[in-house]
Parts: C-alpha cells; sequence; structure tokens
C-alpha cells in the first residue's frame, strides 16, 4: 500500500458539491491499494498511523500522535499514488489494485483506524473528489508497504 499523511489544522472533501467528509486538526490520508496488499498491510499501516508522533507538544517537538491530541483522520483513495511516470508523458496505473480489491483496502483501512479509536471522515471511492485542505508545518510523510 502507498500512503501519503498530511497534517492538517483542517481539512474536507466534496463529491459533486457535496461535502463527504471534513475535519478539524488531524491528518489528511490518502490512500493507494496495490495487488498483492492484504490486512496484513492494513492493520500495521493503520497501527503505525494512530501512533505516529507527528503533532507537536508544548515544547514545539514532534512528540505527540493523533490519539494524543484528540485529532481526526479524514481517509481520501487516491490510486494515482500508484502512477507509473517514467515511461512517456502519461502515467499509467496498472500498478494499483484493481477498483473492487482497491475499494475493500480502502473501507479496511477506514475500519481499523475507527477501531484504534480515531474520528474518521471519508471521501467516497472512486469518485472525482476535491480536496481542500490547510497544511500544518507542512508535514508529509510517505508510507509505502514494498519499499519498508
Amino acid at each position: 500500500m502507498k500512503i501519503v499523511l498530511q497534517r492538517v489544522a483542517e481539512a474536507s472533501v466534496t463529491v459533486e458539491g457535496e461535502t463527504t467528509g471534513a475535519i478539524g486538526a488531524g491528518l489528511l490520508i490518502l490512500v493507494c491499494g496495490e495487488p498483492d496488499d492484504s490486512d496484513q498491510e492494513v492493520s500495521y499501516l493503520a497501527g503505525k498511523i494512530a501512533k505516529m508522533r507527528i503533532f507537536e507538544d508544548d515544547q514545539g517537538k514532534m512528540n505527540r500522535s493523533i490519539q494524543d491530541i484528540g485529532g481526526s483522520a479524514l481517509v481520501v483513495s487516491q490510486f494515482t499514488l500508484a502512477g507509473e511516470w517514467r515511461k512517456g508523458n502519461r502515467p499509467g496505473f496498472s500498478k494499483a489494485a484493481p477498483p473492487e480489491k482497491g475499494e475493500q483496502l480502502y473501507e479496511a483501512l477506514c475500519a481499523e483506524l475507527s477501531r484504534l479509536g480515531l474520528p474518521v471522515e471519508k471521501g467516497r471511492f472512486g469518485a472525482d473528489m476535491k480536496v481542500q485542505l490547510l497544511n500544518d508545518g507542512p508535514v508529509t510523510i510517505v508510507m509505502d508497504t514494498a519499499r519498508s
């Protein structure tokens, strides 16, 4: 799986003018499932996301997790994270999971984050979404289970 975490002061996603998810302080999580991914990757990544200390403490050091600050997660599917860009000028997306599997992985990640106690808001899988965010820091972490 490929995930991009962005620490945000706020974020929202709309589909056809309807807000499907919105959060205050927390994480915008862009997610791309890949063909060989399983529930093992989902569980591992959710645990890392919930405990990752990328929020500032009282001394301004990144020492607090999303759980520590009582933050929320906005989870958005983004198959383009698997984009192959080296050959030609139009990226290919054959390394992304097929839609059915991608959606299953996306929903499983949302469910696992919720199970870990995080408030989770979502985009709409496969939709043309408009994502707005106020980056905080900016702090952006790229997670890729194929490169761990």
